[in-house]
């Protein structure tokens, strides 16, 4: 029997700006940051077996490129992850985001890098600061996340 676990979390938003100067911003941001909480018992059916008590916490960074009016031209993102409370030796396999919000099964929008043949595997049940960075987003995707974060699931794992 595979084993697995999918933790998500709503994506809250907390935007970052460019400027260097905090109280003269140039223009719109050109780096944002989402941050999500992650549990197993946010999963649609919850997570009851041995990987119940994992938590963890997540941020996902869209980083634009913008035209001259402003709009996005060009989008990637940043997953950055710590996970604790896993079985020692779990395997984590997969991370991304989904289109549609909590309880929502819905199509992968952005994949990290991470695939069944470069597994991170967790030799004593937790990570810190895992990262994947510049995966391809696309700008009307990175405009959608921008404008409804909270009708995209962030940050899913699994082993």
């Amino acid at each position: 029997m595979k084993r697995y676990v999918l933790m998500t979390a709503l994506a809250v938003a907390a935007a970052g700006c460019s400027s260097d100067s905090p109280t003269a911003p140039t223009g719109p941001p050109t780096t944002i940051v989402f941050t999500a909480a992650l549990s197993p018992a946010n999963e649609v059916p919850p997570i009851t077996n041995a990987d119940a008590s994992a938590r963890g916490t997540g941020t996902f960074t869209l980083n634009l490129t913008r035209d001259g009016a402003g709009a996005i031209t060009v989008a990637t993102g940043t997953f950055v992850f710590s996970l604790t409370g896993f079985p020692a030796g779990t395997v984590i396999r997969l991370t991304h985001i989904h289109d549609g919000g909590p309880g929502i099964i819905a199509p992968v929008v952005v994949n990290s890098d991470l695939s069944a043949a470069n597994a991170i595997t967790l030799a004593n049940g937790s990570i810190g600061d895992q990262t994947f960075a510049n995966n391809a987003v696309g700008a009307t995707l990175a405009q959608q996340i921008i404008n409804n974060p909270n009708g995209f699931t962030s940050t899913s794992i699994r082993r």
